[in-house]
This record gives C-alpha cells, sequence and structure tokens, in this order.
C-alpha cells in the first residue's frame, strides 16, 4: 500500500514511559528505524524500534520527552534518521540530527543519509597491512596502529584517555592529508568546546568534523550518534577516496545508552546488567569501519573500564573488535610518567616481523622483556633495597628506568599546563633511541635528562646545558673553566 504525499501516515501516542513510547497507527505501520515526529512542531523526534502488534510500535525518543502526552498525533518521516555529508560539513560541529551546534547556519548543497547503512562487503575489503605512524614513541614503537584498523584507549577516569585522543588529532593533520571525524559520545560538554577551541587555534579545523551527543541527552541520542558520525566517515572513504581518523569519545557510553534503552524497553538483563543485545550492537557499529579500496576509516577509541576491571563485559567486548590495544595505567599516572600507558597489557596485531620488520619487532620484543624483569624486581627491591641485587640486574633496572623515562613525552595539547614544548617523534627517531639505551650508550647520563623529552639527542642537551651554545660560546666557556 503506497503513501499518498498529500496524506500523511498519522498515529497518536498510547503510551510514554521515560524516552519509550508506543504510538497507535490506524492503517500503515511503519517500518522499523522510521523517524517520527510529533506534532505539531515536529521537535520530539522518536526512532521505531520494534512492531507490537498489527496497530502498534515502540519507540525511542532521540529528544527530551517533556510535554508529551498520550493523544499527541505523530506523524511519519517515510524514512530513517539522516545526516548531513558531503565537503561542506568540515570545520563544522553537528548533533546526531546532523543539525549545527556551533552556532553557525546549516551548509547549503548537502546531501543527507542514513545513518543505517551496511558495511562493506568483504570484497572490496583491502588485506594490505599498513602501518599508521602516531608521532608518540611508546605507541609507534611497542603497539603499532594499523591503517583502517581500530584502537582501543582502555583506562578508568582521569587517567589521560581523552588528552591521548586530542593528540593524535593533532598529530595526524601535519603527518597524514585525511580527514579527521571527532565523535563524542555520551561525553561533557565542556570537551566539546575546549577541542573545538583548540583545534581552532592549532589551525586543524579546517579538515575536521565534530559531532556530539552529550551527557545529558537522552539515552536514544547518545545511542544513535556514533552512527551518524561513521556515516559523515563513510562519504569521505567512499566518495572522496580519502583516509578518514575517526575518533570515539567514548566507545563505553555507546553501550551504557544501549543499556539504558534496553532496560527501557524491558528486556531482560545479560551478565552485570547489560543488555542481551550489546554483542550485535557494538558489532552494528564496529563493523562499519573498514579499509577498504577507496580509502581507510582508521578508528581510535576510547574505551571507559569500569572500576579498572579489565574483565567487565562492555570491555572483554570491545576488546574483540580491536586489532591494537592501548591500556592506560593510573600507577604510571600517579608515578608522572605521561602518557600513563603500561608497555606490558598493551598490545598490536600488528607487531609481528612480517609487518614491521625484524629490527623493530627485536625491539620491542627487548624492551618488553626488560620493562617485565624489571616489574619482577620490584618486589626484591621495595623488600632488600638495589644494592642486594647482582650487578647484572643493577644494570638491567637501570636500563629499564630509563627506557620508562624516554617513553614518556610532552603533548602540544597540553603545553598551557605543563609549560613544556610538544614533541612529535618519527618512528625511526623513536627506535633509534631505544635501542641506544638498550646498548647502555646512556649509562651515565642521569634518568632525569630522559624524561619528557622528544629525540633522545636532547637528552644530551638536558644533562649538559653547554651543548646548547654556539662554538664561539662554546670554545670561551672551556677556556674559562680551565683558567679557574
Amino acid at each position: 500500500m503506497n503513501k499518498s504525499p498529500s496524506l500523511p501516515n498519522l498515529g497518536r501516542v498510547v503510551m510514554v514511559r521515560g524516552s519509550v513510547v508506543d504510538i497507535y497507527f490506524d492503517k500503515l505501520l511503519p517500518p522499523v528505524y522510521s523517524l517520527l515526529r510529533v506534532k505539531p512542531e515536529g521537535k520530539i523526534a522518536i526512532e521505531v524500534l520494534s512492531q507490537l502488534d498489527s496497530n502498534r510500535i515502540r519507540g525511542i525518543a532521540l529528544t527530551p520527552t517533556q510535554g508529551l502526552a498520550r493523544g499527541m498525533i505523530v506523524e511519519d518521516t517515510a524514512g530513517p534518521l539522516q545526516v548531513p555529508v558531503g565537503k561542506q560539513i568540515l570545520s563544522r560541529m553537528f548533533d546526531v540530527f546532523g543539525s549545527p551546534i556551533d552556532r553557525q547556519p546549516l551548509p547549503l548543497e548537502v546531501q543527507w543519509r542514513s545513518v543505517h547503512q551496511a558495511p562493506p562487503p568483504l570484497i572490496r575489503r583491502s588485506a594490505q597491512s599498513e602501518l599508521f605512524e602516531t608521532g608518540i614513541k611508546v605507541i609507534d614503537v611497542l603497539m603499532p596502529l594499523e591503517r583502517g584498523g581500530k584502537a582501543g584507549l582502555f583506562g578508568g577516569a582521569g587517567v589521560g584517555k581523552t588528552v591521548l585522543l586530542t593528540e593524535m588529532i593533532h598529530n595526524m593533520v601535519g603527518q597524514h592529508e585525511g580527514v579527521s571525524i571527532f565523535c563524542g559520545i555520551g561525553e561533557r560538554c565542556r570537551e566539546g568546546e575546549e577541542l573545538y577551541h583548540d583545534m581552532n587555534a592549532a589551525g586543524v579545523l579546517s579538515n575536521m568534523v565534530m559531532v556530539f551527543g552529550q551527557m545529558n541527552e537522552p539515552p536514544g541520542a547518545r545511542f544513535r550518534v556514533g552512527h551518524t558520525a561513521l556515516t559523515m566517515a563513510e562519504y569521505f572513504r567512499d566518495d572522496e577516496h580519502r583516509d578518514v581518523l575517526l575518533l570515539i569519545d567514548n566507545i563505553f557510553r555507546f553501550i551504557q545508552a544501549g543499556m539504558e534503552v534496553s532496560g527501557m524497553l524491558g528486556q531482560m538483563p545479560s551478565r552485570l546488567g547489560y543488555q542481551p543485545t550489546m554483542g550485535t550492537e557494538l558489532s552494528q557499529l564496529e563493523e562499519r569501519i573498514a579499509n577498504t579500496d577507496t580509502g581507510a576509516i582508521t578508528s581510535i577509541q576510547a574505551v571507559y573500564v569500569p572500576a579498572d576491571d579489565f574483565t567487565d563485559p562492555a570491555a572483554v567486548h570491545t576488546f574483540s573488535h580491536l586489532s591494537a590495544s592501548i591500556v592506560l595505567s593510573r600507577k604510571r599516572a600517579s608515578e608522572g610518567l605521561y602518557p600513563a600507558i603500561d608497555p606490558l597489557l598493551s598490545s598490536s596485531e600488528m607487531a609481528t616481523p612480517g609487518i614491521i620488520g625484524e629490527r623493530h619487532y627485536s625491539i620491542a620484543q627487548e624492551i618488553r622483556r626488560t620493562l617485565a624483569q624489571y616489574a619482577d624486581l620490584k618486589d626484591i627491591i621495595a623488600m632488600l633495597g638495589l644494592e642486594q641485587l647482582s650487578l647484572e640486574d643493577r644494570n638491567l633496572v637501570a636500563r629499564a628506568r630509563r627506557l620508562e623515562r624516554f617513553l614518556t613525552q610532552p603533548f602540544f595539547t597540553t603545553e598551557k599546563f605543563t609549560g613544556l614544548k610538544g614533541k612529535a617523534v618519527s618512528l625511526e627517531d623513536a627506535l633509534d633511541g631505544c635501542e641506544r639505551i638498550l646498548h647502555d650508550e646512556f649509562k651515565e647520563i642521569s634518568e632525569s635528562a630522559l624524561y619528557m623529552i622528544g629525540t633522545i639527542q636532547e637528552a644530551r642537551i638536558k644533562s649538559n646545558p653547554g651543548l646548547r651554545m654556539n662554538p664561539l660560546a662554546k670554545f670561551n666557556h672551556a677556556v674559562s673553566s680551565h683558567e679557574s
């Protein structure tokens, strides 16, 4: 039965329970994922999630439901939720509906596409493995990222997930001529505003799109904002043939929003109160992030780990989709080792000799071995002291502590807080520094000289400020030292 454009398909609200709304239709029942608007203003939007019987549907509101009452008229828009795509959306900030939230008008001549898209078929996916450099030493050396892959930033509250994501945006724009899309799922409005101004000040906003579903928005909006960002990313990959960096902060909030929706729909919860459909919902989002014959969507996702428990179902399900896992450690953060990445818990599928090369692989393995042995010796050092260790073990501890400090790095996005100038380090320079520390080249230099530097050459300058002088000043300094 075809609907006439002059006769919209109308229904009426029969039940409102929080964000869940039941609507009765006399004639035609809207399909699942249809977008409905409440008359007369149309400000309240509802997405159909299930058909209860031949006349009733159950939907989830994507907007606040204040003022919604039984008997109100609802209009079927005859299509799913759609968002704008195109070059014109660059440098802009949007909500889940694709409406601008940066106080500027909607761009003209944009296309509108459904947020519900199928993942690219296997035949279109690229089977080639390529490295994706970030400019952050500890990531590039120990857990290299994959172009077109998915990396997770795991950590509890306050260990630096958002700071690491914003630093990657800053570094990527300089190295990769692609598009960055930042998707804030259930995050604070303060973070969105700060990110907008920081990216604008850094001059990288022209190649960025930001999409936000804030903490205070209904679970339906937070549940769909990830699909909105992905639809925009797919346009740049498939139509513009460009590489896209998709940053999601925070994927746990997507799972949490799904849990809220599931609970309101009355579904029986599974382990620890999560929704029984969590695996399916996460897969529908994650499988769209892929490397195809036209371009790649590389995704870096912050994952909040409840109570720092990595056996939590949300963390376990997310792990299964990732090609690299970057685990942030509260203990390392408390020691001032930033970025607070745990090198022993973090891993990457790219860290094999066939992909990164024999030299890189052997250096990474030696670093892990050294740090693991140091971790085993920490209890002995705490009880008996460093002096009780053998000479070989004392050398290993010194090497490990220097490696830990060399793998710290000042960030561009934290310059105003730390007063330290940000550094991006190439993979070759990072490997060179680690290799020289493993060979005890810097044994005579203090550990503090290796802390918060870029390349290894900066350690010698830091430990001997005289090296910064010009040749004439060095000569005069040497003469005066000799005379005295």
